[in-house]
C-alpha cells in the first residue's frame, strides 16, 4: 500500500506529498524516487498494468499503490485509452498513485502523448548513450534546454490548472526540472528477458539465470548502478524475508499485477476440476 515518510515530515505520508498544485499536472516523481533511494521514505510499491483496461484501472485506483506501471509497449491500446488510464489512476486515487507509462519505443510523439496526459514515462530498449540523449530531447521543453518537445498549450486552463507549484518559476521550467536528462536519469530497470534473449540465453517469465555469463552481466549492472548512485527498479514478487532483502536495494518495485492475478485463475480451475474428478472416482 502507500508509503509513509519515516521522519513524519510529509503531510499525508504517501504520494500526495509529491503532488503539484493540481492533479492535472504531473507529480514530482523525481523527488519521490530519490527520496526512496536515499532512505527518506520506504521503497515505492507499484502494480503492473499489463492490460489495456480502463475498468481495471478504475477498480484498483482507490487501493493506493504508490504508482502504476501502464505497459503501452506490450499492450495494444490507442492514445485515448492510455490517456484515460493515466487520468483514472491519478484522479480516482486522489493523487496517491503516480501513473507511469512504458512507451512503445523511442518515437517522440508517443513520449509526448504520455507526458501530456500527466504521466511519467519509461523508455524501453535504451542500449546506448545516443539513445538516452534522444529520449532526453523528446521530453524537454525548449531548444535552450536541449529539448524539442512542444508545450501542450491547450491542456491547461489559464489561471486554473496551469498554476505552478513554485510561483518564482514558469510552469515549463518546473516541468523541465522534473523531466529526466543525462545526469538525472532517475531510475534504471534491467529488462532480464530482453537481455537474456540478446545474450542467446533462455528467456521467459520466472527464469532464474544461473549461467556464469549471466551472473557476471548482472553483477556488472549492479556495480555500475552503485558507481553512479542510480536508483534501481524491478519486479519484487517475493514475500517475507525474501521480499525485504530484495527491496532493500530498490527504490521502486512491482509487487502486484493485473495479469499476474488473473493468471492465478488457471490454478483455481485446475484445482476445482481435480476435486470434481476425485469425487467422481470416489463414487465409482
Amino acid at each position: 500500500m502507500a508509503s509513509t515518510a519515516k521522519d513524519g515530515s510529509g503531510r499525508f505520508g504517501d504520494m500526495r506529498d509529491y503532488m503539484a498544485k493540481t492533479l492535472f499536472q504531473p507529480h514530482r516523481a523525481r523527488d519521490a524516487i530519490w527520496d526512496a533511494h536515499q532512505g527518506k521514505i520506504p521503497t515505492l510499491l507499484r502494480y503492473y498494468a499489463g492490460l489495456a483496461s480502463v475498468p481495471i484501472t478504475r477498480w484498483l485506483a482507490p487501493m493506493g499503490f504508490d504508482y502504476v506501471w501502464i505497459d503501452w509497449e506490450h499492450s495494444a491500446m490507442n492514445i485515448e485509452t492510455m490517456t484515460t488510464m493515466v487520468n483514472e489512476a491519478v484522479f480516482l486515487s486522489n493523487g496517491r498513485t503516480i501513473p507511469w507509462v512504458r512507451v512503445p519505443g523511442h518515437d517522440h510523439a508517443t513520449m509526448a502523448y504520455a507526458l501530456d496526459a500527466g504521466a511519467s514515462i519509461v523508455v524501453p530498449q535504451v542500449d546506448k548513450v545516443e539513445q538516452a540523449k534522444e529520449a532526453r530531447g523528446a521530453v524537454k521543453f525548449g531548444r535552450k534546454n536541449g529539448g524539442h518537445r512542444s508545450a501542450p498549450s491547450f491542456r491547461y486552463v489559464p489561471g486554473l490548472t496551469d498554476v505552478p507549484l513554485d510561483k518564482d518559476h514558469p510552469l515549463w521550467e518546473i516541468f523541465n526540472r522534473q523531466l529526466g536528462f543525462m545526469i538525472q536519469i532517475d531510475a534504471v530497470w534491467l529488462g532480464t528477458i530482453d537481455a537474456r534473449v540478446s545474450m542467446g540465453l533462455p528467456g521467459g517469465h520466472g527464469i532464474v539465470g544461473t549461467e556464469s555469463e549471466w551472473l557476471e552481466a548482472v553483477e556488472l549492472f549492479h556495480k555500475t548502478m552503485r558507481k553512479h548512485d542510480k536508483p534501481y527498479s524491478g519486479f519484487c514478487l517475493a514475500k517475507g524475508d525474501a521480499f525485504l532483502k530484495k527491496k532493500s536495494y530498490m527504490s521502486m518495485c512491482i509487487v502486484a499485477g493485473d495479469t499476474l492475478k488473473l493468471s492465478e485463475m488457471m490454478g483455481h480451475l485446475a484445482e476445482r476440476r481435480a476435486e470434481i474428478a476425485q469425487t467422481q472416482n470416489d463414487s465409482k
